[in-house]
């Protein structure tokens, strides 16, 4: 055997420049894309709700002279409430960790991006456990609840022959007409937004505009909302330390179609908000903050997050959610 050896030249070292972790990109999440997040002062408290039926009812009367106009009015509901829960996690660093970690590991930046993405995850989950579910309750279909696959004109968007993009304008309508407002954001799960990129309806209308490319700004135009999101964020249902199960956030086979203020303020509908408690010491637009402090009885630095938010459904006259059509 030749001297000297490759094991005698080369004494194996961990990469400075590559390390393997497994990330969720922020455009996997939907949570903070589809309705406002309303920066709030305090963890709870009320808003005003203006009677709708008041405002589409003319009372309008023909006025002789000299004769008063006719009156009318408006009620207000001063009863719905949010309340903004804390939701907080932390990773502790130990000194003897951070003095034998390799150049590659940057312990407070790891634990900064985990709990991060911890706490992303945590608002993910509670966005579609409270928005995008067959129990959420939205009522702005021609059903007043939500539309199975029986409600769509042709059947499934899966199926040969059916019709996704009238089906999504009929419920447009309906919710135009119930409310005055059309939906102008559509958020599918991943096996709806991959039947409607390659329905032969959606290729048959970019056929001859376009390079075969369906993009998700394309889709929205076809299918008549200003934004068209894609719910791709997955979560690991198993226990620490078992094997991994995975599983989609949101249902892959439903969609929401609703409507969301573009610029929310007094007087001004929406499907729903994020209230975000920016009111707590040191918090962020988003109800976000970190801290880092030290642990001296652990000998440690904690890295601690907290996210307090209120995901709150506003008007459920204003969400149609599509629900298993995909089969």
């Amino acid at each position: 055997m030749p001297n000297p050896t490759a094991s005698d030249v080369h004494v194996n070292a961990a990469l400075t420049n590559i390390s393997v972790a497994f990330m969720q990109e922020e455009g996997s999440f939907v949570a903070d894309r589809v309705f406002p997040i309303i920066p709030v002062p305090k963890q709870s408290d009320r808003y005003f709700v203006y009677n709708k039926g008041d405002f589409f009812r003319s009372e309008a009367q023909l006025r002789a002279p000299g004769a008063p106009s006719a009156g009318t009015g408006f009620s207000i509901d001063n009863t719905p409430s949010y309340f903004a829960d804390v939701y907080a996690i932390h990773k502790d660093i130990d000194d003897q960790i951070r003095a034998n970690s390799d150049a590659a590991i940057n312990p407070d930046r790891d634990a900064t991006l985990f709990v991060t993405q911890q706490l992303l995850l945590r608002r993910e989950l509670t966005w579609a456990a409270t928005f995008f579910g067959a129990a959420s309750g939205w009522t702005g279909s021609t059903t007043g609840a939500n539309v199975p696959v029986g409600a769509l004109l042709n059947g499934a968007w899966s199926a040969a022959g059916s019709t996704p993009i009238e089906d999504i304008d009929q419920q447009s309508d309906a919710m135009q007409r119930l409310t005055g407002y059309r939906p102008n954001k559509l958020v599918v799960g991943t096996q709806v937004h991959r039947v409607l990129k390659n329905h032969p309806d959606v290729l048959d209308r970019i056929r001859y505009t376009q390079e075969g490319i369906v993009t998700e700004q394309l889709l929205a135009s076809l299918l008549g909302v200003d934004e068209y999101m894609v719910a791709r964020a997955t979560n690991n249902t198993a226990a620490s330390g078992a094997a991994d199960v995975m599983a989609m956030v949101a249902g892959q086979t439903d969609a929401l179609l609703c409507y969301a203020a573009p610029n929310p303020g007094l007087m001004t509908p929406s499907a729903g908000y994020l209230m975000a408690w920016n009111g707590l010491l040191g918090a962020g637009p988003s109800g976000n903050r970190i801290k880092r402090f030290r642990m001296e009885h652990l000998a440690s630095d904690r890295i601690e997050g907290e996210l307090a938010f209120a995901a709150e459904q506003v008007s459920t006259q204003l969400g149609c959610f599509f629900a298993a059509v995909v089969v």
